[in-house]
């Protein structure tokens, strides 16, 4: 999606550690006319799946995730990090180690909003290791409910997690890939996973 790589090259920051801080209009301010294209860009690859729900986790795939619920008129599910008063029983929950926040998070989704008639679209900011789609996968073979695509905003294509869910057989879409973040400098692949110059 050439939008989001265009946002990416100029309000991106690599990190040491091959990190990419999107902070600046996806994970801390968010820019709501490129969610609204990256929902939309969502919705025309999976309109055709039948997809009742959304999933994603708390917080940084909930933006998108609710742009692409209101082009496929669905609801949208986020996992819980945190327990609360009101999430306390009756949950399908996984556990998620976050590479970038060096720590393990207990998710959680209430029984109530996941049935085994569901079919859910998987929505997440970023592909590293896949270990947040796969703690969602997780969970929806705990409700018997059927994943039928993974939606990811960025990917990045140089670490396991694109691997890691191909291996699943479930439809993958990354609406930009990186293919290296070598000498602090962001290069894509096409969509035929082709390095881009």
């Amino acid at each position: 999606m050439k939008l989001l790589e265009d946002y990416i090259l100029e309000k991106g920051t690599v990190l040491e550690g091959d990190v990419l801080k999107v902070d600046a209009f996806l994970n801390h301010q968010i820019d709501p006319k490129l969610m609204r294209e990256i929902g939309g860009e969502f919705a025309e690859h999976f309109k055709g799946l039948g997809i009742t729900k959304i999933v994603t986790i708390e917080s940084s795939g909930i933006a998108p995730a609710v742009f692409a619920g209101l082009y496929l008129d669905v609801p949208v599910i986020f996992a819980r990090k945190k327990k609360s008063v009101t999430l306390k029983d009756h949950l399908y929950t996984a556990e998620v180690y976050s590479y970038t926040k060096k720590e393990t998070s207990s998710i959680s989704i209430s029984e109530s909003f996941l049935t085994s008639e569901d079919k859910l679209l998987i929505i997440d900011d970023f592909l590293a290791n896949g270990q947040a789609a796969l703690g969602l996968i997780e969970i929806a073979k705990s409700a018997k409910a059927t994943v039928s695509g993974i939606g990811i905003v960025i990917e990045k294509s140089f670490q396991k997690g694109r691997q890691l869910l191909d291996e699943t057989g479930i439809q993958v879409v990354s609406l930009a890939r990186i293919a290296s973040l070598e000498n602090q400098r962001i290069h894509f692949l096409d969509e035929e996973g082709h390095h881009v110059k």
